[in-house]
């Protein structure tokens, strides 16, 4: 008995090592990453050009996270970033662009996320919002019709085309166009973003959210290219993020029966396709779906970010030359690694489960 007591304690001990090893491990990679983020900020470009983004990102984490050390890392820096900010905007100008709208409301929401006092004015954001119409902050009205998919990116040349165009009206070039799933996506994101803030970004957060069964059945890889599929992806994991308060909250599997499914069939192919963004995103939306750590999909998930984070912190290509899009592979690979301060189930979700049928 005495042996076979000494063998427990021995393998006890073992297990509680492991785990003590792998919590290191995962927090040095999470930190490594959010020190990447920082490094990133302190340069007057990126804060010019992506200081709304980086605040939100830095405040997310301070007001979800379960690690207290990382709740005060986030805090800290997204203070410090909203400082810089701040000085460079101190208000939102009467004939602002939408871009410059939009960078506000993001601010706007994450000082609330941080349960900060806040010095913008919703007022001042409602009024500039409506100087424009639906079809200009989102690029369609989702009160008259479903995402589109003849609204292109901006072209090189800077000349903003009306829908439906291929080429240039100005410099003739070729177009490109996006899918209706990242039209929908954006939307989501900005409408419930701007809702949390107190302003009404183009529509209603619910009348973009109510396209859900039209957008359904998800592409498939042998039907559909790539890009759709990757941006239905992204357009599925911020069906959750909106719908669970990006990281506030659980959600139940069936609530969103299609989206999980979804998401769990295209776990593989991010894998081969060697895609930590998306990767990140598909193990973020695991953990709200309630998805044990142990569980099989997070585990694998877990084990392929590990293996896959650059020598400077970041995930993703490092001689990828967009910032934005370093920062945001980087951002969602760190909460897909992270642990959340889960607060229930949302009550909002079951005043919505009639349009996501």
């Amino acid at each position: 008995m005495v042996v076979i007591g000494e063998r427990v304690t021995k393998l006890i001990e073992l297990i509680m090592a492991k785990a003590t090893k792998e919590s290191r491990e995962l927090e040095t990679a999470i930190e490594r990453g959010l020190d990447f983020i920082d490094r990133f900020s302190k340069t007057e470009k990126c804060l010019v050009n992506y200081g709304s983004f980086l605040i939100c990102c830095f405040a997310l984490v301070s007001a979800t996270s379960r690690d207290r050390k990382l709740r005060r890392l986030g805090r800290d820096r997204a203070q410090q970033l909203l400082k810089r900010w701040s000085r460079m905007h101190p208000n939102l100008p009467d004939n602002a662009s939408s871009d410059l709208l939009l960078e506000f409301v993001l601010v706007r929401y994450a000082q609330r996320r941080l349960g900060l006092k806040t010095t913008l004015s919703a007022a001042n954001m409602r009024a500039v919002a409506r100087r424009f119409s639906a079809s200009e902050l989102l690029g369609f009205d989702p009160c008259k019709e479903p995402p589109p998919n003849d609204l292109s990116y901006p072209c090189d040349c800077t000349f903003q085309n009306p829908r439906g165009r291929k080429a240039c009206k100005q410099c003739k070039r070729r177009l490109h166009i996006r899918s209706s799933y990242k039209v929908w996506m954006e939307a989501l994101a900005n409408t419930y973003v701007a809702e949390q803030s107190a302003v009404v970004y183009g529509a209603r957060y619910v009348e973009v959210l109510r396209w859900a069964p039209f957008m359904r059945p998800y592409p498939t890889p042998d039907k559909h290219s790539e890009e759709v599929v990757r941006d239905a992806i992204y357009a599925a994991t911020h069906i959750v993020y909106t719908l669970n308060g990006y990281g506030t909250c659980k959600l139940s599997q069936r609530w969103l029966k299609e989206e999980f499914s979804f998401l769990k069939a295209n776990v593989e192919a991010a894998c081969e396709r060697h895609d930590p963004e998306i990767f990140g995103e598909l193990l973020d939306s695991f953990k709200a779906f309630g998805l044990h750590p142990t569980h099989p999909l997070i585990v694998h998930g877990t084990d392929f970010l590990l293996a896959n984070q650059n020598e400077d912190g970041s995930w993703g290509n490092p001689d990828e030359e967009n910032l934005r899009t370093r920062c945001h592979t980087t951002w969602t690979a760190v909460d897909a690694l992270r642990s959340y301060a889960w607060r229930g189930e949302p009550a909002r979700v079951r005043t919505l489960k009639a349009l996501l049928r």
